[in-house]
């Protein structure tokens, strides 16, 4: 058995680098040293070998080992496995770089770090920390995994969850930097996001999303989330808050927002509340419904829709009532607008929520139509009213009340009994009616306001 130390030097000169590599050879291990014109060796090792920088607590281990002093340059063959206390790298072929502290290994490789995070893929290069580089770095390109293990920090002693990155490379500083870039996908057991690049510090649990990104949440009732770039909030563990900006866009069962920002909240892996705002206006969208404002405030127990509130400028327009045929929406307005929902939390996880109320407050005006008992289908009978506040009550999804408080005006268009066609001699534009004078057919039913 035999040691054969190695100093790195500079330019001739004697100057000790970070690793002084010594080799520990088994007995009856081939060894073989050239020494080269210039004086410097170059050695091949056999049967399994053992090196490490001197008392830096590192080890490498392969079947087989080349060295060349000149470049301060070692290239292990076979079942190669480098430890040291902040990191574990295996793979089939590594050359370790002995001035800068750097080893490139490829084929297989896996590096498992301290915190237990793991690269996997076809090649990294791994530096180690030195007094001019204080954070190791490992960079990992040819599209690696990498697993992120998120400990619990609340004292709660709950096990640890782990995220996958995938992405074409992937660069990680320390134990808690990772900056992923090219088809980037982010899976944890929470949500699933995408984007083109992305940085993510589980030291203070933020991530950024970048370049058409997307984050959807997990669970019965999902929803999406899309923007120009996308941050993500967590504490122990858990998603607490998501924020796109610009071009905002988020997508749930029971609502879906379009603004140039979106805050969404989170609680118990489930979203909780929406705020929507811009200079291009919030709109709070359904099927059926649409809803404009200035900013838009949406409330979701238990991601259930229960209540959206509409704040300056405020719009909205919906279908008119089941029955009643018209190319028009109905539609209200106010300095805010307020909607009610019966969002039947904990029953029909698979049912939309229904509207049940919605209150128009300051310069409140609102247009509506209902289904004529007399005449004909295609023309509802129309109403349109002013006021301080509006309050319209549902039923089943139809209009059941509308009330007007302070400052009421506005006109009830009730279609006539059946059309002029029908009776001879009858003025156009009016029907009689029984008992009641002739009433005449608007010219114009009233349009909605300018909605921005």
């Amino acid at each position: 058995m035999f040691s054969l130390a190695f100093a790195g030097i500079a330019g001739g000169q004697n100057i000790p680098r970070n690793c002084d590599l010594d080799f520990v050879n088994k007995p009856g291990n081939p060894a073989n040293i050239i020494t080269g014109p210039d004086g410097k060796r170059i050695t091949y090792l056999g049967g399994g070998i053992i090196a490490h920088c001197i008392g830096q607590g590192n080890t490498l281990t392969a079947d087989s080992a080349e060295y060349y002093e000149s470049e301060g340059r070692l290239y292990l063959v076979g079942h190669v496995h480098y430890t040291e206390p902040r990191a574990t790298v295996t793979s089939n072929t590594m050359t370790y770089y002995q001035n800068d502290d750097h080893l490139h290994a490829e084929g297989d490789v896996v590096a498992i770090q301290s915190n237990g995070s793991t690269p996997r893929g076809p090649t990294a290069d791994y530096y180690r920390s030195t007094a001019q580089r204080p954070l190791t770095r490992m960079f990992a390109p040819s599209r690696p995994t990498v697993t992120l293990v998120q400990k619990d920090t609340s004292g709660r002693g709950k096990p640890a969850d782990t995220a996958r990155v995938i992405a074409n490379t992937i660069t990680m500083l320390g134990d808690s930097l990772v900056y992923a870039s090219g088809r980037v996908e982010i899976t944890r057991p929470d949500l699933l996001a995408t984007g083109d690049s992305a940085f993510m510090d589980s030291g203070t649990d933020f991530a950024r999303l970048m370049r058409e990104p997307s984050v959807q949440g997990k669970g019965t009732r999902t929803f999406t989330l899309t923007g120009g770039v996308i941050d993500v909030y967590s504490r122990n563990r858990q998603v607490e808050r998501v924020v796109a900006t610009p071009k905002g866009h988020a997508l749930s069962k029971d609502l879906e927002l379009v603004a140039d920002s979106i805050d969404l909240r989170m609680q118990n892996n489930q979203l909780q509340r929406a705020y929507a705002w811009g200079p291009t206006r919030a709109h709070a969208l359904s099927p059926d419904r649409e809803i404009i404002a200035d900013s838009i405030d949406a409330i979701l127990p238990g991601q259930r829709v229960k209540e959206v509130r509409a704040l300056r400028k405020a719009y909205a327009e919906s279908n008119p009532d089941s029955g009643v045929v018209s190319t028009q929406r109905d539609w209200m307005r106010g300095d805010t607008i307020v909607a009610h929902f019966d969002s039947l939390v904990g029953t029909d996880t698979s049912s939309k929520a229904r509207i049940r109320e919605i209150v128009a407050l300051g310069n409140a005006s609102s247009f509506y139509q209902m289904k004529n008992s007399k005449g004909p289908a295609t023309e509802p009978t129309v109403n349109y009213v002013k006021g301080r506040i509006i309050d319209i009550l549902f039923e089943t999804g139809k209009v059941a009340t509308v009330t007007v408080t302070d400052q009421a005006t506005g006109v009830l268009i009730e279609p006539a009994a059946a059309s002029t066609a029908t009776k001879p001699g009858a003025t156009p534009g009016t029907t009689p009616t029984p008992g009641r004078p002739s009433v005449p057919r608007p010219t114009a039913i009233p349009k909605p306001p300018n909605r921005r």
